[in-house]
């Protein structure tokens, strides 16, 4: 039975079904069709020519940029690493050599001063020349082995493990509050410690009273040296000194990745020191009184202060900065004011200080609660709040992405390694894998 053709007023018999729309169309109307069709044609030519146009344009330096930086300090950190290792094994080399060299150096003032007290004696018998004879030879022999000493060095080829770089195509809305994994793991503390934590590119450096203690990215505690020095009050790392910095109120101490050490650099001035992090050149310090000021050190060759920024530079004279978070040639400040008992997270050039952006946040006020920020990827941050229990994403342009409950009451974030986010409470840190 034949149909009508499509068009409503159109009274003729279909003549073609078109198989694209499956639409019966008379042999009119199925040329306007077709026509209307093939017009739909030509601004989707000129949108993709003009997308064609947009992606001839994009800057690839600016695209990765960022990363290219990161890949860049990683060679130049793993050169250090290697050059440290070469030094080391140069100066193991060295011991070795002037242990058997003290030896014999050892063994000739004995023998000097047993032959200048045969001289000036004067009683020296056959017994006695015939064994300084003997020592001599041994001596002799025993140089001669030393001039022709050689060493059997084993080398292993340095082996490059592909995942030691891990390249995700991180997309700016990658990271949401909302879609935060359940936890993954928790490290407890053996009693409730409001202690901040830090990481590098390895090890997540945490506070498990009474030790400090390194966490590898398995999650497992692989070193830990006793803490002494009272409470701590933020830590931090360093790439260019490769050295864990802490700060305990009044001293900041450099801890190497192998905790060899715990030095206490003597250099810097006693302050009442709250927050601390660092650039790829510098060390900051923020300190803990009212009108609070953030000093810059140069981290080598040697630890000097170069720059001082004071209230009202700062913050105003009755604010106080909670911390500060270097990334990318600018500072995060969470500022808190108790005249108008706020909470703000601001943006700050490292270079000139200046204010790129400032957020009030809607925190609940609270004398003694620090609030802290951690880094997140593109340029976001995250807020974590103790006193409110609450954690907020804020975007890079300084606007409030979303927020969420967090309980136990969370203290400090970290994001470590690629994919997982530390949160420290008072019992412990917990781990959530993005």
């Amino acid at each position: 039975m034949a149909q009508p053709c499509m068009i409503a007023t159109c009274r003729r018999v279909s003549q073609t079904l078109c198989y694209g729309c499956q639409q019966n169309f008379c042999r009119d109307h199925i040329i306007e069709h077709d026509l209307s069709l093939n017009s739909q044609l030509n601004p989707l030519s000129d949108e993709i020519n003009a997308l064609g146009e947009r992606l001839k344009s994009v800057n690839l330096e600016n695209a990765i940029g960022n990363s290219r930086k990161k890949l860049e300090q990683w060679r130049i950190d793993c050169h250090k690493t290697i050059d440290d290792f070469f030094e080391q094994k140069c100066h193991e080399l060295d011991r070795c050599i002037r242990k058997k060299m003290e030896k014999q150096r050892e063994e000739i003032r004995r023998i000097r001063i047993k032959m200048s007290d045969l001289i000036r004696e004067q009683e020296a018998t056959h017994k006695d020349i015939d064994l300084l004879t003997i020592t001599v030879r041994d001596l002799e022999h025993e140089i001669n082995k030393i001039e022709q000493i050689s060493f059997q060095i084993e080398i292993k080829s340095l082996v490059l493990d592909d995942n030691l770089i891990y390249i995700e195509n991180l997309d700016i809305n990658h990271f949401d509050l909302i879609s935060l994994s359940s936890i993954y793991k928790t490290i407890n503390y053996p009693r409730e410690n409001w202690t901040p934590l830090t990481c590098n590119n390895q090890y997540l450096l945490i506070h498990q009273e009474p030790n400090l203690c390194l966490v590898d990215q398995n999650l497992n505690i692989i070193k830990q040296n006793s803490w002494i020095y009272g409470t701590i009050y933020d830590m931090c790392w360093s790439s260019t000194l490769n050295r864990f910095i802490v700060i305990n109120g009044s001293d900041v101490f450099f801890i190497d990745e192998n905790f060899i050490s715990i030095e206490n650099i003597q250099t810097l001035q006693k302050c009442k020191w709250l927050s601390c992090t660092t650039s790829e050149t510098s060390l900051f310090l923020s300190t803990k009184v009212w009108g609070s000021s953030i000093m810059e050190f140069s981290l080598l060759p040697t630890i000097k202060l170069i720059k001082q920024w004071q209230s009202p530079d700062t913050c105003t004279r009755d604010e106080v900065i909670n911390g500060i978070v270097y990334n990318n040639d600018t500072l995060a400040m969470m500022i808190k004011n108790p005249s108008e008992k706020t909470i703000h997270i601001e943006i700050r050039s490292s270079i000139t200080l200046d204010r790129i952006w400032s957020l009030k946040l809607n925190i609940a006020y609270s004398q003694n609660i620090r609030t802290r920020c951690c880094l997140l990827p593109n340029d976001q941050w995250l807020v974590v709040d103790r006193n409110t229990s609450r954690i907020f994403h804020i975007t890079k342009d300084g606007k409030v992405k979303s927020s969420s409950a967090y309980n136990p009451p969370p203290f400090c974030a970290v994001l470590f390694d690629h994919n997982m986010l530390a949160i420290s409470t008072a019992r412990g840190v917990n781990i959530h894998k993005l």
